[in-house]
């Protein structure tokens, strides 16, 4: 069984989603989330994690944690033509792993309202 959501593999889709994308944070994660600048398949996951927050172990680790989470959270969400980044935080690698899921699925919820309300609605013509 695959994945629900494709990998953001070039670093300028990170830095396009972080300056056009909208936020959200959580104690484990900031989630950040644009559209897609060119129409892909699926929606697109990338995960990151600075060196403020440990080592190399301890980062891998925090991104380990987030994939799963992903996977389990993002597996019902059907929204199409998202880029989405997860930057990992200190409690990524100590946060309960369902509050993470929950806390990722609500994140994500409230991300695609924002991004619906955002975008326009196309009209009919005359």
């Amino acid at each position: 069984m695959g994945r629900a959501w494709g990998r953001l593999p070039e670093r300028s889709d990170f830095l396009r989603v972080a300056a056009q994308g909208i936020r959200q944070g959580t104690p484990a994660f900031l989630l950040q989330c644009a559209t897609q600048a060119a129409v892909q398949s699926q929606m697109r996951v990338g995960f990151t994690a600075s060196r403020k927050i440990g080592n190399a172990v301890i980062r891998n680790r925090a991104k380990r944690r987030l994939r799963a989470a992903a996977d389990a959270a993002l597996s019902t969400m059907t929204q199409q033509n998202v880029d989405m980044v997860l930057v990992a935080r200190h409690s990524a690698t100590t946060r309960d792993f369902s509050e993470m899921t929950t806390d990722l699925r609500k994140a994500a919820e409230r991300i695609f309202r924002q991004l619906s309300q955002r975008q326009p609605t196309p009209t009919a013509a005359p």
